[in-house]
């Protein structure tokens, strides 16, 4: 038995007998403490500046997965294959008996994990290990770990290290539980699984336990340890929610805190991004996409933001507060930022001025970069000639980030974002979503059951058409029984009143192409109005009853917002007749997947709102259920 292993046990931690395994008879064993350790170990040294992550893998011959630089301002690395330039939805599989509504490994492969599991460890054995330790959540909420992975995939290492807080081995606290190990094995994707990327999870008890057979960090070391707190909250009553958060003062000092929430692409990094003026000193509100039109409003001054979560926020009763409304606390200790929106310099100054010359280093995915260089984050690699990546990111220490928030956070609004695709009489498509729109609490937690993917996701493979990430648009990450989490949900809301339900649309609102303007819009009229309490006479049922009330008129600084943009069959391109057969698309689609939840686990509650919905409940009956505030 190793040094290391052995001072582990003195100290009370005690390893698997199949890791020790591992570490004893691995080739070599390397424990990291820092990130700077593993940025050196991503270059394979400190004098290198390019490196290539490659395997041979039998029967196929050498495989290179990513080449990696060493750049001014970090560490880039860009994966040779382009399906590995974002993250596949379809990766999870579930290797336990523990209750789960996802495909069983078995259900999916025909075989059992065990023997898998057997080869994994057995090939880890034969190489060269990265180890080092690491807590996923914040202030003590989380779950604690430990990563082994192949001493050449350093780049991936230094991702998960910089996502989830590394921990020295000196200060691992004595008796330590490990809830959670993540074993890395990129070459069976190749032996096993036809290229794709599979993430198998096994909840062996208290420990859970992710194989992550891919270098994506996506959907291990982000998505996977995701999921880990989410079967932590699952049993213990509480929920990580899918969101970023934002603490906005208004010019008159008015401050409201916003939580926006959302499928992969639906506008979560985007609600802390800063509204770019045009260069007459205008905001362009959107383009129609028929006639080219431009609709520009003036706006003097902006608020300010201080920025809480970028993308998983703890809503653990610990933080609780006795006001009436949701609690969060930031469950990441980096942002993994996606910048396909930058395309050009000014395009993000915030991030551009931070990514530049930051003062820790950054890592970088699928941009242009160069050994010494410095990596331009509008410079994005070419899935194909003429074709760029529409998933390149920067992993961004929260640390850094100016004017961060640290503390838990009451929240005001909880926002919910849909990626829209164009909409006409022509082409009729859901993209019936105003400006934005209020909603009941009861359907607002509808909205987080079905959760839709949408138009154009650019975060994962196959982001096309408006398929469902399910419960609080993080079901893609969860492993258990989908029912349990509708109900920690609809409790959720049910104990916090005090918090006000949006709806958002990005992209497109009708013909009109808006991108993220109708977000950062809302959050500064409703930051200047204050927590969403606005006059009875503004608002009016929406024509679609499944988005609430709908805006009679928007107003910021005097600036007037068209009601087309308010009320989308005011459209002449759309019509009521184009609105009503986009919102025959929404209905559907919610049929379609509210059906599941019908269980008789379910909320008695939530089965009435289920099945007032399924027959085509106004949004008054959706206000009689959980009355507004």
């Amino acid at each position: 038995m190793n040094q290391f292993i052995t001072s582990l046990e003195k100290r009370g931690i005690i390893l698997p007998p199949a890791t020790i395994d591992i570490l004893t008879n691995c080739r070599s064993l390397t424990v990291y403490n820092s990130v700077h350790e593993l940025s050196i170990a991503a270059l394979g040294g400190d004098d290198r500046n390019e490196y290539e992550v490659r395997y041979d893998i039998p029967g196929k011959g050498e495989i290179t997965e990513a080449i990696v630089h060493r750049v001014r301002n970090g560490v880039a690395a860009n994966y040779v294959d382009p399906y590995m330039r974002r993250r596949d939805p379809d990766t999870m599989a579930i290797a336990d008996d523990e209750p789960t509504d996802k495909e069983t490994f078995r259900e999916r492969f025909n075989y059992d994990f065990a023997d898998l599991k057997q080869e994994t460890f057995d090939w880890l054995k034969n190489q060269d290990i990265a180890v080092f330790f690491y807590f996923a959540g914040r202030a003590g909420i989380g779950v604690s770990g430990m990563a082994i992975a192949p001493a050449n995939a350093g780049f991936f290492a230094m991702g998960l290290a910089m996502l989830q807080q590394i921990i020295p081995v000196d200060e691992l606290p004595g008796n330590m539980e490990l809830d959670s190990i993540i074993y890395v094995a990129p070459t069976f994707r190749h032996t096993h699984f036809d290229g794709k990327q599979i993430v198998v999870h096994n909840r062996d008890g208290n420990r859970h336990e992710i194989y992550s057979y891919n270098l994506y960090p996506g959907p291990s070391a982000k998505k996977g340890l995701y999921g880990a707190l989410l079967t932590k909250g699952e049993k213990e009553g509480w929920i990580t929610a899918h969101c970023s958060t934002v603490q906005v003062v208004s010019p008159y000092d008015n401050m409201t805190t916003f939580m926006h929430e959302g499928a992969s692409g639906g506008g979560k990094s985007e609600m802390l991004q800063h509204i770019l003026r045009e260069p007459n000193g205008q905001v362009l509100i959107g383009e129609n996409s028929v006639s080219k039109e431009r609709r520009l409003i003036n706006l003097p001054l902006f608020s300010s933001f201080h920025p809480v979560t970028d993308d998983m926020a703890l809503c653990h009763p610990s933080i609780q507060k006795d006001n009436g409304k949701l609690t969060v606390l930031d469950a990441e200790n980096a942002w993994f930022i996606r910048v396909d929106s930058v395309r050009e310099y000014g395009d993000d100054p915030f991030l551009e001025k931070i990514t530049l010359k930051p003062p820790t280093p950054l890592l970088f995915l699928n941009l242009q970069s160069h050994p010494d260089s410095t990596v331009l984050i509008w410079d994005h690699v070419e899935d194909e000639p003429g074709k760029p990546c529409p998933n390149p990111r920067v992993i961004l220490p929260r640390e850094i980030v100016p004017n961060v928030i640290g503390t838990p956070v009451s929240v005001d609004v909880r926002s919910f974002g849909v990626r829209t695709p164009p909409t006409s009489l022509e082409n009729p498509n859901y993209g019936i979503i105003g400006m934005f729109h209020l909603l009941p609490p009861a359907l607002a937690w509808l909205w987080r059951l079905v959760s839709p993917r949408g138009h154009a996701n650019p975060s994962i493979v196959g982001g096309t058409g408006m398929g469902s990430e399910g419960v609080g648009s993080y079901w893609p990450f969860a492993t258990g029984k989908m029912v349990e989490h509708a109900n920690i949900l609809l409790d959720q809301i049910l104990v916090t009143p005090a918090t006000r339900y949006t709806l958002v649309p990005n992209q497109f609102i009708g013909v009109w192409k808006v991108g993220f303007k109708p977000q950062l819009l809302m959050r500064e009229y409703l930051t200047r109005r204050g927590n969403a309490r606005l006059k009875r006479e503004q608002y009016q049922s929406a024509r679609c009853p499944l988005l609430g009330y709908e805006l009679n008129y928007l107003t910021i600084e005097g600036a007037k917002i068209p009601s087309r943009f308010l009320q989308v069959y005011k459209q002449t391109e759309v019509g009521t007749e184009g609105y009503d057969k986009g919102a025959d698309k929404l209905y559907d689609f919610f049929r379609e997947e509210l059906q599941q939840y019908l269980t008789p686990e379910l909320n008695p509650l939530g089965r009435q709102i289920i099945e007032a919905c399924l027959n085509g409940a106004s949004v008054e009956e959706y206000n009689n259920f959980i009355p507004m505030e």
